[in-house]
């Protein structure tokens, strides 16, 4: 059976930062990737980053380049999202994900799912 579990959740002041851990468990994700998501309150789930389970592919929104960044420690099945200079409209629930092959954007390409940790980011 499939787990992700997200942690690292909290409350944060604006400027500072945070960093998310996802452990994965269950199967054998050498063919998958890892994304993150979020979910702010009265929006829809947005990409967040994502990165193969080999660690030689990444992506971050766009919106979020300079500020995130996505990491993989293989040995402990954890992938890793730090997130700098936070705002308050980073506030959200942050999710961990996974998919066959390549690295998506929209969460509907994604097989499994964790089941969020809380960011707030406080002005």
């Amino acid at each position: 059976q499939v787990q992700l579990v997200e942690s690292g959740g909290g409350l944060v002041q604006a400027g500072g930062s945070l960093r998310l851990s996802c452990a994965a468990s269950g199967r054998n994700f050498s063919r998958h990737s890892l994304g993150w998501f979020r979910r702010a309150p009265g929006k829809e789930r947005e990409f967040v980053g994502g990165i193969s389970w080999n660690g030689l592919n990444t992506r971050i929104a766009d919106s979020m380049l300079g500020r995130f960044t996505i990491s993989i420690d293989n040995a402990k099945n954890t992938v890793f999202l730090q997130m700098n200079a936070l705002t308050p409209e980073d506030t959200a629930v942050y999710y961990c994900a996974a998919k066959k092959f390549m690295i998506a954007t929209s969460p509907k390409d994604y097989d499994f799912w964790g089941q969020g940790t809380q960011v707030t980011v406080s002005s």
